[in-house]
């Protein structure tokens, strides 16, 4: 008996592309696990209603970790057109099935490194090593909202809200109303994960990233949570900048950032200016991380018009690998497939399209696998 199982989800588009270049390490790797299929994305969507099926849900209750490919979202109207025609108008609305999961299994940390390997030709700048906390259950990706907006909530905020009063008499059809939901304790668990993490990796410092000033609320409770938390790590520096400025620092000042953390939303938005920043969204890895399960994946969308062609960078897909492995307690392992992907990357002979080479999804995976 393996002495893993491990969820395999390639998804939509280019997700079986880059997973096919994994296994092919992981392989080489001679991790004992057994990899077990399951479905999810578009295709079950249009056929089931459901692009998250509940055999896969069970399927991911019951396995150590999750490696997943990438998924196709559409907006609600434009996905129910494609929907199985003898279900549509029937109440199903689609719902991306990462955030679906990482609700369902509480995997409320979103871990997104930020390292420049040297020798890869589309780092930003040299040196560049810091990671990003995003929270990953709440904030605007809650999934409340309401769109035509129901009567009777907007009479609650005509009489409840001043800020609401440009739009009480608005039809009711005319706009559109989506939830940020902060919560205290949601907001603790993140930041102090956060903390956490520099003083175990002995990272000086972490910056609360928000918007306070403006979104007083939400992330003013954030802040506020953040700065109750940051009494408890004194050896650790806490900072903290609006994110629109963030967004400038970080490309003017790199190596001033070792841990950022950051509600839902502004956590996906940083995560990938991070990832341009160490060569694009090829190179953009991330762990959904529970108390009990975590699911592993590339950031990077499908890309259906690449699907089947094996023209995508799997760097992304593999660096993932490698935090699962970190996950599993493998450190060896993770260690070691993290060296043969940096060899590859600075020797420079295999490179996908995005590297400026003509080398393959499998090529590359074939070459890092050869360096085990």
């Amino acid at each position: 008996m393996a002495k893993y199982k491990i969820a395999w989800l390639p998804g939509d588009g280019i997700g079986k592309d880059v997973l096919d270049a994994t296994k092919i390490v992981l392989d080489q790797l001679q991790l004992d696990a057994e990899y077990i299929h399951g479905d999810i994305g578009w295709e079950f969507w249009c056929k089931e209603g459901d692009a998250l099926p509940v055999r896969t849900i069970e399927l991911l209750q019951k396995t150590d970790a999750a490696m997943f490919g990438a998924i196709t979202s559409k907006p609600v109207k434009a996905a129910e057109k494609e929907l199985n025609p003898a279900m549509q108008g029937k109440g199903y609305v689609y719902r991306s099935p990462i955030v679906r999961m990482r609700q369902l299994l509480d995997l409320y940390i979103c871990l997104r490194p930020c390292k420049a390997y040297p020798g890869n030709p589309l780092n930003y700048k040299e040196g560049i090593d810091f990671v990003v906390f995003r929270e990953n259950t709440e904030d605007l990706y809650a999934g409340v909202e309401f769109g035509p907006v129901p009567a009777e909530l907007s009479q609650v905020l005509a009489k409840l809200s001043k800020n609401f009063d440009p739009f009480k008499d608005l039809p009711l059809d005319k706009y559109a109303i989506s939830c940020k939901v902060n919560t205290a304790a949601g907001s603790e668990r993140i930041i102090r994960a956060a903390f956490e993490y520099a003083r175990k990796f002995k990272r000086p410092k972490v910056t609360v990233v928000h918007k306070a000033n403006v979104v007083r609320a939400t992330d003013g409770l954030f802040l506020d949570i953040a700065k109750e938390v940051a009494k408890a790590y004194p050896d650790i520096q806490m900072d903290d900048a609006n994110v629109d400025a963030m967004c400038m620092w970080l490309l003017k000042s790199t190596a001033n950032y070792h841990v950022l953390v950051a509600p839902n939303l502004y956590g996906d938005i940083i995560s990938d200016l991070c990832a341009q920043l160490v060569g694009g969204l090829g190179f953009g890895c991330s762990g959904n991380i529970g108390v009990k399960r975590a699911v592993f994946e590339p950031t990077h969308g499908s890309a259906p018009k690449y699907a089947g062609m094996y023209k995508v960078n799997p760097i992304a897909s593999i660096l993932a690998a490698k935090m699962m492995l970190e996950w599993l307690g493998e450190a060896e392992k993770a260690t070691a497939l993290e060296a043969s992907v940096a060899a590859v990357i600075k020797e420079g002979k295999v490179r996908t399209y995005d590297m400026g080479g003509i080398s393959s999804t499998l090529d590359m995976g074939k070459a890092i696998a050869a360096k085990l």
